[in-house]
């Protein structure tokens, strides 16, 4: 499983501009100019992970398959959309299959690129598109109110259920804060993320600086590190210009371009880290001499749940993992000498798989 994100944000703050180069691709038309985005752009991108070359490197894999992660670049959005301004609903449905959004901020001074609203004021932004998340799910939670009010009448415990959550996102966004500070239970869980609201996803702020502040940020996105701490979001700094430079390098050329910047690593690797962080992903690896594979899933899987992720048998048949921790797997270098240092567990259906974990299921057919 990877997980697919929502790119957000006004017009003309280099959405389009990113997804080209998470991508690498020009999928994604760039231009100065409102509404440039007419129809969602996905891409679909394997997820950097270094642990999976250096396991395939000591087992001899013939093929590396990374995980993967789908990026959705949505139109620019302005004050009014949640009643059609711009291109309004149509896009605001597709946040809604989206698990988590990136809100693309501009934090960069640029006389020839317009602002739709024209000022460069990053942390405004943020609220403006906020605020039309917000009046979205509210339309949408009355309207749901309305249409459970006579299964309520007829005793019908989901819809109860139902009625108590939208009620309790409802009181939060009247009081101006998004569904996603709503207290929820796990019982409650699976229940909560089926009214599929804007405003509970999980949001990471991307600060779109110059280039030659890409490595330690700006004024603009310092005010925004601190409203989404203040939030109790994430937020990341990236030149979308430098980013898009990268995407059309080799990766010898790529490493030298980042030095001479400054920078340590790419911002699709932050990104997608502060992103697993944000939804609260990891990884475990599967290895053999025919590929090493990775696999992505939520903190907290049982083995057997961990299983299904690659086959719905291996978890309905599941008996047992045999289990190396990643650090252990490259020390004694590989899975015979970690089975004879006595590193290699066998776990059963209540063992958590940890992040990094070498797993090799046993399942009855």
């Amino acid at each position: 499983m990877g997980f697919k994100t929502g790119i957000v944000g006004m017009p003309n703050v280099g959405k389009s501009t990113l997804f080209n180069a998470l991508t690498k691709t020009a999928a994604a038309q760039a231009a100065n100019f409102p509404f440039c985005t007419i129809e969602p752009n996905v891409g679909d991108v394997s997820v950097p992970d270094a642990r999976l070359d250096r396991l395939a490197a000591i087992a001899g894999s013939a093929k590396i398959i990374p995980t993967r992660m789908a990026f959705v670049d949505i139109a620019g959005l302005v004050k009014g959309a949640s009643k059609g301004e711009g291109l309004g609903n149509q896009f605001l449905g597709t946040i809604r299959e989206c698990d988590a959004i990136i809100h693309v901020l501009r934090c960069f001074e640029d006389d020839d690129i317009t602002h739709v609203d024209g000022r460069v004021d990053p942390v405004a932004d943020a609220e403006v598109i906020e605020t039309e998340l917000m009046l979205a799910d509210l339309e949408s939670i009355d309207k749901r109110l309305a249409n459970l009010s006579r299964k309520i009448r007829g005793g019908d415990k989901d819809s109860l259920l139902q009625h108590d959550l939208l009620e309790r996102a409802k009181a939060a966004i009247e009081a101006d804060k998004p569904a996603r500070t709503v207290e929820v239970t796990e019982d409650e869980q699976k229940a909560w993320e089926m009214l599929q609201l804007l405003t509970a996803k999980p949001v990471l702020f991307v600060c779109n600086v110059e280039e030659e502040n890409a490595a330690s940020g700006n004024a603009h996105s310092e005010a925004v590190e601190k409203m989404a701490k203040e939030q109790g979001a994430a937020a990341v700094v990236i030149s979308a210009a430098i980013e898009e430079e990268i995407s059309q390098l080799d990766d010898d050329e790529s490493a030298m371009f980042l030095e001479e910047m400054g920078l340590h690593e790419a911002g699709l690797d932050r990104l997608i880290k502060a992103g697993y962080q944000l939804l609260e992903l990891e990884t475990y690896f599967t290895v053999g001499p025919k590929e090493a594979r990775a696999w992505t899933i939520n903190k907290g899987t049982g083995a057997p749940q961990a299983a299904g992720v690659i086959h719905g048998d291996f978890e309905r048949g599941f008996i047992r993992s045999e289990t190396i921790a990643y650090d252990d797997f490259i020390e004694f270098d590989g899975e015979k000498g970690a089975k004879e240092a006595g590193k290699m567990r066998s776990e059963g259906k209540t063992y958590i798989v940890q992040d990094g974990d070498v797993l090799h299921f046993l399942f009855n057919t």
